[in-house]
């Protein structure tokens, strides 16, 4: 993906527009941590890195695709920076787990930033050296940062599902122990 892709104007000619792409485990649990903050412009839940054209849900669910299942975030730059979004997805994660998030197992699952140009890769590599450096976790940072592949939007129902869903969204929040991780690790 080049740069002219992913760092683009509105159409009013305002301020920059990006797209940053995080895997941090069951997309559901993704989106929430990036609403409602200045800045961003929206928040797709998706799936990206494999190799299956136009994956629905199903196939990826069985971890022979090769794609994670992600949120990718639009956002203005200028006013909420890349190193803003990557402050918030850390926390979200486990980083040492490279065999998926949670309760939810698998390659689909695993955690990964999606650089979309020279600087998110700079920005990304860094930010993962200093949660490395920070003695925070016993075992190592397994988090992947990865060149932007194509991105496919998952299925209408999985769109803002804690919405769409309140009961079921917390019901399996609760089930996956990411919460209990976040209290206890970050």
């Amino acid at each position: 993906m080049t740069q002219e892709q992913s760092s683009f104007a509105d159409n009013a000619g305002e301020n920059r527009i990006e797209k940053a792409t995080f895997a941090g485990g069951c997309f559901w649990c993704m989106v929430t941590p990036f609403e409602e903050l200045p800045g961003i412009r929206g928040i797709v839940s998706g799936y990206t890195g494999g190799t299956v054209e136009n994956p629905t849900y199903e196939q990826v669910k069985t971890g022979t695709t090769g794609h994670y299942e992600v949120v990718q975030i639009t956002f203005e730059p200028d006013v909420f920076p890349y190193e803003r979004l990557l402050e918030l997805y850390w926390p979200q994660t486990d980083p040492t787990d490279g065999e998926g998030q949670f309760q939810d197992r698998g390659s689909q699952y695993k955690p990964a930033i999606f650089f979309h140009n020279e600087e998110q890769e700079q920005a990304a590599l860094a930010s993962r050296q200093a949660i490395a450096d920070s003695g925070r976790f016993d075992k190592p940072i397994v988090t992947e940062i990865l060149p932007a592949q194509e991105f496919y939007e998952a299925e209408e129902y999985h769109q803002d599902y804690h919405k769409k869903s309140p009961k079921h969204y917390k019901e399996d929040r609760e089930q996956s122990g990411r919460d209990e991780f976040i209290e206890a690790n970050w």
